[in-house]
């Protein structure tokens, strides 16, 4: 089945195209519009990118292996994101992504089984101040404790 985009985001579409010069350019926010609507960047979402503004397919496929914001297959509703750079390393994002590990009893890279919860880890999510830290879909949660972990990952399970 090849993907569409609902008719307001086929307007939101629209609109991005009159903000660049070129199509190539609004690449990256129309793969974001697919990504709102699926959930993730599937093969068709691919193709249909590249048909609307004529790219080939690979193309396209390269934006979206490049960048980790795309989910490149099918993800929990919430995604939690643990920081593991170097300053949220040396301040314990070893130990936060070992709770959330243990506490979802999944992996890094794997959603649990109810498909809830995503748990992925992220080089540098820019809050390095106030390591660890770890962003929970749009929002950051700082100076992270494992009862801090457990709170969060709690509220995100009912």
């Amino acid at each position: 089945m090849s993907f569409a985009l609902t008719a307001d985001r086929e307007q939101k579409l629209a609109e991005l195209l009159t903000r660049y010069s070129t199509k190539m350019a609004a690449c990256i926010p129309l793969l974001h519009l697919c990504q709102e609507q699926n959930g993730w960047v599937s093969p068709d979402v691919v193709d249909f990118v590249a048909r609307k503004l004529d790219l080939p397919p690979a193309h396209v496929q390269g934006v979206v292996t490049f960048y980790s914001l795309f989910n490149q297959k099918p993800v929990g509703k919430h995604q939690v994101w643990v920081c593991r750079t170097l300053p949220c390393a040396l301040r314990g994002a070893g130990a936060v992504l070992h709770q959330c590990e243990k506490k979802l009893g999944i992996h890094a890279g794997e959603t649990t089984s109810d498909g809830k919860i995503t748990l992925r880890t992220a080089e540098c999510l820019a809050s390095c101040g106030t390591a660890p830290m770890m962003q929970v879909d749009q929002d950051y949660f700082e100076n992270l404790t494992t009862a801090k972990v457990d709170e969060i990952l709690d509220r995100l399970r009912k």
